[in-house]
């Protein structure tokens, strides 16, 4: 990873002759500190939403449909990793979790015609929590 803190977590699947059990987290997990809200986003293919910075809370992003680009930059001052950009994909064919830190500015784009990301995040939405800007 370029961006300090910023993590992807590869989860198990549980497979049966009914069908499989995703696992996303649990209290027990490390990454996980508290539970505030969890929202799902859907994102049309070659669209992008965001750029979005939470100043107090990360976020944990799991793509449930579809495949998602993320572009991330760590805009926080007395980060090691200060500037640094990052690009990853995800998709819904590997059962990946990735965490972005509080500070760290992301974006994410469709890649398929209909994508759907589920977003846990650790105290209920809040516009005075959040920070929304254009920076294409």
């Amino acid at each position: 990873m370029k961006i300090k803190d910023v993590l992807i977590i590869k989860k198990p699947i549980f497979k049966n002759k009914k069908g499989k059990i995703i696992k996303f987290v649990d209290s027990k997990d490390k990454i996980y500190k508290k539970f505030g809200e969890v929202y799902l986003n859907e994102i049309n293919k070659n669209k992008i939403k965001g750029w979005i910075c939470h100043k107090k809370t990360s976020s944990l992003l799991k793509v449930i449909t579809g495949k998602v680009e993320f572009n991330l930059i760590d805009k926080r001052k007395n980060s090691k990793t200060y500037k640094n950009k990052t690009r990853l994909i995800l998709s819904d064919k590997i059962n990946k979790i990735l965490k972005i830190p509080n500070g760290v500015w992301f974006c994410f784009k469709g890649k398929n015609k209909k994508s759907l990301i589920m977003n846990l995040i650790e105290i209920p939405h809040s516009d005075k929590e959040t920070i929304r800007e254009d920076i294409h």
